[in-house]
């Protein structure tokens, strides 16, 4: 439980009714991870709807209900009830009413995913938004979000971790904040008095890149270079025999035209090993290949192994259909979001628990070349040589769980 709050947290708190900021139709909180703007901007929000409205309609939104909920409404609610608030939640309906002293408003859940999330949110009348990660939400979301704050008084509250500075956001309301009057607040980890140096120390070793000065030093910068950069062939790369594995997954990136990749994983004392892969290119063999024959290679890859899962391209809905058809594998489409996969995977290769065979070439070779379009403005790799790069993001997304703290490590799924 915080026990004090840094000046910036303060300001976040109270900007609404400091005479130099009050004024202001906005707020915009961006920095580092961990910096503890998310859990001030959250009560401030509350506290400043509960001051000025009795009665209202507020929007509170994240990428989906289920992240918001997770990153916001549970740590907030408990504050709130200690500081005397009444709050009741409805599930079912996506809500929180907050009462004090006689004062009662309802704060509705929002999830801006994607550009169908407009539709979501569009008819109702706010007296306020609380934005958290918006830089997530596209911005069709946003802006209908915005469209809503129609009564008078209303403010607009944003919460982010830096992008790129290409980014609509970056570009139309922290580099126009004076012109859109909105009080802007940069963080750092500094400014949270609740987070030991031990966490800090964990942090700054835990992202390289473009997502290090993003994510711990808080600044708007281009990604370039190498995607993985701290992929390191004398840590990250074994060999000799196959070890004792307690489970076994299999990725897929399948193509057609493009290359097919497999790998191969195995769980041994917390470190997933890359056992073996397939790795198929029609081009540079001259024939094209059928799902039947390439679901003969996942049977050969496979071997007598158990295998807990084979994730598949999710894009590739005949392959998944060839395997649930052979009844001897359980196929389950990948999660496919990319920058969030590789962050993920960067984390969990820069932690070192993610290892690869010498003979699993073709990994290995689009480790030196997958790179980041630097042409593209935002964060997008380069659609070549990224084949086996995708099948690890592939897996990645399914056995890495997010950590409480919003740090990533590989670990067991619950079965």
């Amino acid at each position: 439980m915080v026990t004090e709050f840094s000046p910036k947290q303060l300001t976040v708190l109270n900007w609404w009714r400091r005479p130099q900021l009050c004024s202001c139709d906005a707020v915009i909180c961006d920095g580092a991870v961990r910096s503890g703007k998310t859990l001030s901007m959250s009560m401030g929000f509350v506290l400043w709807a509960t001051v000025t409205f009795s009665g209202g309609a507020f929007a509170m939104c994240g990428k989906t209900v289920t992240s918001l909920r997770r990153n916001v409404i549970a740590p907030l609610l408990p504050f709130l009830r200690t500081a005397g608030f009444t709050c009741t939640e409805k599930l079912s309906g996506n809500y929180v009413d907050i009462s004090l002293a006689g004062r009662t408003n309802r704060f509705y859940l929002f999830g801006g995913r994607d550009e169908s999330s407009a539709a979501l949110i569009q008819g109702i009348t706010l007296s306020g938004v609380f934005l958290d990660e918006v830089v997530l939400m596209p911005r069709s979301f946003v802006e209908q979000a915005l469209a809503r704050c129609s009564v008078s008084g209303s403010r607009m509250w944003f919460n982010c971790n830096p992008d790129s500075p290409s980014h609509w956001f970056y570009r139309e309301w922290i580099k126009k904040a004076k012109e859109k009057n909105a009080c802007y607040i940069h963080f750092t980890m500094d400014d949270n008095p609740s987070l030991s140096q031990q966490v800090r120390e964990r942090y700054k070793k835990l992202y390289s890149g473009a997502f290090y000065e993003r994510f711990v030093l808080g600044k708007w910068t281009a990604s370039e270079g190498l995607v993985y950069p701290m992929f390191d062939p004398g840590i990250h790369v074994y060999s000799g025999a196959e070890p004792e594995c307690e489970r076994y997954v299999i990725s897929c990136d399948y193509g057609t035209v493009n290359p097919s990749s497999f790998g191969l994983w195995g769980l041994h004392n917390g470190v997933w090993h890359r056992v073996k892969e397939y790795y198929y290119s029609s081009k540079r063999e001259g024939v094209p290949r059928t799902d039947e024959e390439h679901y003969a290679a996942l049977e050969e890859l496979a071997g007598s192994r158990s295998i807990e899962r084979v994730i598949v391209d999710p894009s590739a809905a005949s392959f998944i259909e060839c395997i649930r058809r052979h009844n001897r594998f359980r196929a389950a489409k990948a999660d496919n979001d990319v920058v969030t996969g590789i962050r993920r995977t960067g984390a969990a290769l820069k932690q070192n628990r993610l290892i690869i065979h010498e003979s699993c070439r073709d990994i290995i070779r689009e480790f030196g070349l997958y790179c980041w379009n630097e042409r593209a403005g935002t964060d997008v790799p380069v659609k070549e040589n990224d084949h086996a790069m995708d099948d690890m993001r592939y897996f990645v997304a399914y056995a890495v769980k997010e950590a409480e703290e919003d740090t990533f490590f590989v670990m067991s799924l619950a079965r």
